[in-house]
């Protein structure tokens, strides 16, 4: 009975009339009550289901969006890592250079 209080009036009402709707010639009152438990019962554990569900795929969602953020934070530090880094192959390939054209110019 506690799963019965926690049934909307809209859900009751949806099961009384699909109950009716199903109604066998001779059916009594009291088994089309019992089918209408029945039909509430499982439009009340599908509506849990759903919810559920829809739960799920919440937290995923938010899950997803969160990691996406993260992957971004860490690409902006690793290029603000690398542009801050000084370069010193260039750096060295000039001083090379200019060592090579000094002993050159010198050698004439």
């Amino acid at each position: 009975m506690a799963a019965a209080k926690n049934v909307s009036d809209e859900t009751k009402n949806e099961a009384i009339k699909v109950a009716k709707a199903t109604q066998k010639p001779g059916q009594t009152k009291e088994q089309t009550k019992l089918i209408a438990a029945g039909i509430e019962k499982g439009i009340a554990e599908y509506k849990k289901q759903h919810k559920n569900k829809a739960r799920d795929r919440d937290k995923a969602r938010k899950q997803d969006i969160k990691a996406k953020a993260k992957t971004a934070k860490t690409t902006e530090s690793e290029i603000s890592e690398v542009a801050s880094k000084p370069h010193l192959l260039p750096w060295g390939l000039l001083v090379i250079s200019w060592i090579g054209f000094i002993c050159f110019s010198l050698m004439k």
